[in-house]
């Protein structure tokens, strides 16, 4: 079977290995092992090794599915691009500014 190839920079890279770190610290904290991990995401042992290595063939489906797994830590994904200061900065330069004051009623 051949390979995907992905086209993922190596910041990306280090982000992706570091969220797998941090959901395999999750699941160790909660005194949970890979096979009972697995099945209450639903997927292979293989696939949890996947994610906790930060694979990036991984879907993020199922990265969701470990972090529900992981009792409701998908919640967390809501927090993705909330505060976007960046987003926020770009959009306020393209609004319209008026060129004068409304007019007063009298």
């Amino acid at each position: 079977m051949k390979k995907a190839a992905y086209n993922i920079l190596p910041g990306t890279e280090e982000i992706l290995k570091t969220m797998g770190e941090q959901i395999k610290l999750a699941r160790l904290r909660r005194s949970l092992s890979s096979e009972l991990t697995a099945e209450r995401a639903g997927i292979s042992r293989a696939s949890l090794w996947k994610v906790e290595k930060g694979d990036p063939s991984v879907a993020m489906g199922i990265y969701a599915a470990v972090l529900h797994a992981l009792n409701n830590l998908d919640q967390d994904l809501l927090l993705l691009a909330k505060d976007d200061a960046l987003g926020r900065q770009l959009q306020d330069l393209n609004l319209i500014t008026r060129k004068r004051a409304p007019r007063r009623n009298q």
